[in-house]
């Protein structure tokens, strides 16, 4: 125990550092993905990365992500950290698009829905400990808000 508390202070902390390596994967993905790629399609793959990782991993995913849900400390923590992702997700996705992440309300709208289908999903997954197929989960949330991030008349501009 003592080796641990070395590279975490607090237990949570593991759990933090997990998040934050949500974060970046999905950050890393959404800068990945092709540019003239439908908002939809690049917000999918990208909040597919943190999914995938507990669809691959249930046995030790689950019992995180329930803790994480069931625990107020650490949900909190969690929201917080969303709060980043947000952020995060928010200028990412302004800069495939040619938009000013501080001027148009697109940008932080369209990370927002795709963190709430993030959230729903671990939650529904949760609920039905680990039965639900994560990924599943996410492309049916994602089927719900893909008509709104991909409007035919692109994301409307600051007027």
């Amino acid at each position: 125990m003592r080796t641990f508390f070395r590279y975490f202070a607090w237990k949570e902390d593991v759990v933090v550092q997990l998040l934050v390596d949500f974060g970046a994967g999905m950050r890393t993905e959404l800068a990945a993905r092709p540019s003239d790629e439908r908002p939809s399609a690049a917000l999918l793959h990208a909040v597919r990365v943190p999914i995938a990782a507990c669809g691959h991993h249930v046995d030790r995913a689950l019992g995180v992500v329930q803790l994480i849900l069931r625990t107020p400390a650490l949900l909190g923590r969690f929201l917080k950290q969303q709060a980043q992702w947000r952020e995060e997700l928010t200028r990412e996705l302004a800069g495939r698009l040619g938009l000013d992440a501080d001027a148009e309300l697109y940008p932080r709208l369209a990370a927002g829905m795709a963190l709430t289908a993030f959230d729903a999903v671990l939650h529904r997954w949760s609920a039905s400990d680990g039965r639900e197929d994560p990924i599943v989960l996410l492309d049916d949330a994602f089927a719900v808000i893909a008509p709104a991030l991909d409007a035919t008349d692109g994301p409307p501009s600051a007027n």
